[in-house]
């Protein structure tokens, strides 16, 4: 029997179940490690989920998801174009000269899970947090 027998949606979070679940949304990005893509796709369901629930849960989870379409995918895209590239002019001198680019381009992978760390234990403290440049947006977009 449901813990409000007579409400009409579904029954709200503990603070505890945000935390946890909002942290998983956040540390979904390491299956990106194992898997290469399955990370935003846990996070986007996380928010599917759980978004009627609990709005922090919604906001981190969505946020997370974004982040990782973004600075995984997007930046893990952007680093192989780069190195594609560098390999094609290897041939003549430029491309040995666009390597320290493909490089570094190649960090920002690393940096997205770092900082999906970072996120999940802030989350699992019950701290609010939000990514540079997406958390603003994120939350324009669920408030309206």
């Amino acid at each position: 029997m449901s813990q409000y027998p007579y409400a009409s949606g579904p029954a709200p979070m503990s603070p505890s179940d945000e935390r946890t679940w909002a942290m998983l949304a956040h540390l979904s990005i390491l299956l990106n490690l194992v898997s290469g893509v399955l990370g935003p796709v846990a996070a986007l369901l996380i928010y599917l989920l759980l978004k009627d629930r609990s709005r922090y849960v919604a906001y981190q989870s969505l946020q997370a998801f974004l982040f990782q379409l973004i600075f995984w995918v997007g930046g893990g895209a952007l680093a192989a174009v780069a190195w594609a590239i560098s390999g094609v002019l290897a041939a003549i001198l430029i491309g040995v000269l666009c390597m320290p680019i493909a490089a570094l381009l190649s960090l920002i992978p690393i940096g997205a899970i770092v900082y999906g760390i970072i996120g999940g234990i802030q989350c699992s403290q019950g701290q609010d947090f939000r990514y540079w440049l997406i958390g603003d947006w994120v939350r324009k977009s669920l408030t309206g």
